[in-house]
């Protein structure tokens, strides 16, 4: 089943700024599955465009497959690219400039790292000819690729084609509210499920039936041998964590609830600050300080930031062997009683993601500057989201989110009250209170905010 294309509307604004400006090379880059090649295809669509997959073939069979598309774009050209491919990157580059003398032709080149692997002097090549050719041709050269070290090294300062890029686009997983509009048909709450399970990757959540029960998705897709997720994990911790010294024992480790700096180290028995600073910059791992604190806060703690990569390790990777030899429809029901504690800390990072976005939106008046979870020093007060404004960072809004169907607003507002008087700097009597459950708070006050999977998964519409 193909992936709905949906939203991107940033994405797309970006690469029509690049398409209107001089530049004749942009960089387009972001993790497997997250939807790169669906973006640029849907950018692409009404314009005369040249689109190459580099599959780390030798040189010569990149070229050939080059020409044979070059061929379908311009098939009356003087040169029979079918019987004389291009002999190099330098004849393919002067070659599609040609083709570009009179109208503008953009030519993607995706999955770029893997074009380097036989071409090692590939980005040489195309930064003498963007020299040479300033000017001269409207040709436009967009270049993509999934492994992010690589793509980030492409335009660092020492890099041959550093400064030559109009515009660099990093493509994320999609927000909350974002994936809900590829699971239109289940409920709220059900979208807040798939969500916290599976996170913002286009394709897992294409994978999800809409029509089927959450046992049944899970049946299929993680309970019998070699299904998609039960295998997509291991393929993410192969091939996303491919730099850095023990990024899937860092993975486990967080996973298992070792999530500072010290407990990490004694359980690889090694230093981990170098590969958890890789993790973050991939955002598979979250550093996390009270919202309070500076960054140079010693109060840090580590998460894994991608709902799937959670998921994966810290319920299916429990079973898989035993789900691989034929155990699973046995242990869905176990698989089933996991979820909610697993699901708790990400709804409550649902729940600060919406309430980010309402920040941005001016629904909690100007100047907020930071909205975050907050922990007490000697950790016996935690609360789950506080709204921080103005130079001074005042607390100007605390909230509480269960992964709950209801929420009785009486007695949590009680207790986040109590709460409150430890946050340094907040005024109990006019900080505003926000509660959060799957789908309803009782006995709500006018003056508190309450959130639901109804709020956090709305439906917006697809050209907004």
């Amino acid at each position: 089943m193909g992936v709905m294309f949906v939203n991107r509307h940033e994405e797309l604004s970006a690469l029509e700024r690049w398409w209107r400006s001089d530049s004749p090379a942009a960089v387009v880059w972001g993790r497997r599955r997250v939807g790169k090649t669906a973006l640029v295809q849907h950018f692409a669509a009404d314009r005369r465009t040249v689109f190459h997959t580099g599959a780390g073939r030798p040189a010569g069979g990149e070229l050939a497959q080059l020409s044979r598309q070059v061929h379908r774009v311009a098939p009356h050209q003087l040169r029979d690219l079918l019987a004389r491919p291009y002999a190099d990157w330098d004849d393919a580059f002067d070659g599609l400039a040609q083709l570009a003398a009179d109208e503008t032709l953009l030519v993607v080149l995706d999955e770029f790292p893997e074009l380097t692997l036989t071409s090692p002097e590939l980005p040489g090549v195309l930064r003498a000819f963007l020299d040479r050719a300033a000017g001269r041709t409207r040709l436009r050269l967009l270049l993509c690729g999934s492994a992010v070290r690589h793509m980030e090294a492409l335009q660092e300062q020492r890099a041959p084609l550093y400064g030559r890029f109009g515009l660099s686009l990093q493509v994320h997983p999609f927000q909350p509210a974002e994936a809900a509009l590829l699971l239109p048909r289940l409920s709220a709450t059900d979208r807040a499920t798939v969500y916290g399970l599976l996170g913002g990757m286009p394709l897992y959540l294409s994978w999800w039936d809409q029509d089927a029960d959450l046992a049944s998705n899970l049946l299929r897709l993680a309970c019998r041998p070699g299904a998609p997720l039960l295998t997509e994990g291991q393929l993410v911790l192969a091939t996303e964590t491919e730099r850095g010294e023990y990024p899937s024992a860092v993975l486990h480790a967080i996973a298992a609830g070792r999530t500072k700096h010290g407990e990490i180290k004694d359980a690889l028995r090694a230093e981990p600050t170098r590969t958890l600073e890789r993790l973050i910059a991939l955002r598979l791992v979250e550093r996390v300080v009270p919202v309070t604190d500076t960054e140079r806060s010693r109060r840090v703690h580590y998460r894994v930031a991608d709902n799937f990569l959670a998921f994966w390790l810290q319920v299916l990777a429990r079973f898989r062997a035993e789900i691989e030899r034929g155990l699973g429809e046995a242990i869905l029901p176990v698989l089933l009683e996991s979820l909610p504690e697993l699901l708790g800390p990400r709804w409550e990072e649902m729940f600060r993601t919406h309430l980010r976005v309402l920040a941005a939106q001016g629904k909690f008046g100007d100047g907020i500057v930071a909205v975050g979870p907050w922990w007490s020093a000697d950790g016996t007060v935690e609360i789950d989201a506080v709204a921080l404004a103005g130079r001074a960072r005042v607390p100007v809004l605390v909230g509480e989110a269960k992964w709950a169907a209801r929420m009785d607003a009486t007695r949590i507002i009680r207790a986040l009250t109590a709460k409150v008087s430890a946050v340094p700097e907040a005024d109990p009597a006019t900080v505003r209170l926000v509660l959060c459950a799957r789908e309803r708070v009782d006995n709500v006050p006018p003056d508190v905010l309450a959130i639901t999977a109804e709020d956090i998964m709305a439906l917006a519409p697809r050209g907004t």
